[in-house]
């Protein structure tokens, strides 16, 4: 078995349904980091005063009569997860990541492939579009090397283009990189062409997680909730090439309302308007050179304290 009671538990709560829809799972994921917020969730109450409580906690009422066939719905998630060799890591563990801890809209619990460090703590999200020109692969491999050597882990979202250049280039640096998929664990590497790389990132060090239940396909939603998570589990967020439709652009966004370093490279600053705004507005940085990213990047142990006190608070109940 791959979870325990309590992780069983949250998943529970987090497979409730009424009205084909389920409880906030960001709110779950704030309100459920002590085995006693965890009882009172179970018992039909919300411990949180917010807009978004007040409108979930009908729903969940609603919803808990048909327990059982949530946790039927758990039972088999988590048999697919084993199956798929999998572990699970929940805000109710001590291990849960540390900077992902620390922004609101944090996912209740991750599926992974390979280990979650502490060192994961200093560490950049590399990011841009899938239909990346040979230039913005060639400055995704060298921003990947040079962030390498600095001993920074290395996190992207495992698609063609930016993600898969930035990937394979930290690879090739022996470096540590973490791929957070748009899909569940379980079910099949997406684009299929990088089912290789995600092979490599596991057998070589790196790790594979996952928000979403191991069975999950690839939908539209799926994606910019992928973005949150790479978002929210670095100290910042490298952005390439991306125009203003792309994904990568939502991750920039999302980075500043995680109050995230937001680093985007020259040469997309002087010639993508959003881009340009972004500085201007003082919202990002605009990169020239390696220094201008890690002077900015904490340190992991710092990132891993406030991690700690931001539980401690939620075990007191604050």
């Amino acid at each position: 078995m791959i979870a325990t009671p309590q992780q069983q538990e949250l998943l529970t709560i987090c497979a409730l349904r009424a009205d084909s829809k389920s409880v906030d799972w960001s709110l779950i994921a704030r309100t459920c980091q002590s085995p006693e917020a965890l009882q009172v969730v179970l018992g039909g109450d919300i411990p949180e005063d917010s807009i978004v409580a007040r409108k979930n906690l009908p729903l969940l009422r609603k919803a808990l009569p048909a327990i059982d066939d949530a946790r039927a719905r758990v039972a088999m998630e988590l048999e697919a997860a084993e199956k798929a060799e999998a572990r699970l890591v929940t805000v109710l563990d001590a291990d849960y990541p540390a900077n992902l801890r620390l922004v609101p809209n944090l996912p209740p619990f991750l599926f992974h492939l390979g280990d979650l460090e502490e060192k994961d703590a200093r560490s950049a999200a590399i990011v841009g579009t899938r239909k990346a020109s040979e230039d913005g692969m060639r400055r995704a491999a060298r921003m990947a090397r040079l962030l390498v050597a600095e001993d920074v882990v290395i996190f992207s979202g495992l698609a063609k283009g930016i993600d898969t250049a930035a990937h394979t280039a930290t690879l090739d640096a022996g470096g540590r990189t973490v791929a957070v998929m748009g899909t569940g664990i379980a079910a099949k590497i997406y684009p299929a062409q990088n089912k290789g790389l995600a092979t490599r990132i596991v057998a070589e060090g790196g790790a594979l997680v996952s928000q979403f239940w191991p069975t999950s396909a690839p939908a539209t939603w799926t994606f910019p909730r992928r973005n949150v998570v790479t978002s929210g589990s670095t100290m910042g967020s490298i952005v390439i090439e991306a125009s203003s439709t792309s994904g990568a652009k939502m991750q920039a966004r999302i980075a500043h309302e995680h109050g995230k370093h937001v680093f985007l490279i020259k040469s997309l600053a002087t010639s993508e308007p959003w881009a340009a705004k972004m500085v201007a507005e003082g919202k990002a940085v605009e990169v020239a050179e390696l220094g201008d990213v890690i002077s900015r990047l904490g340190n992991a142990e710092r990132v891993q304290q406030a991690a700690q006190q931001r539980l401690q608070l939620a075990l007191a109940g604050l």
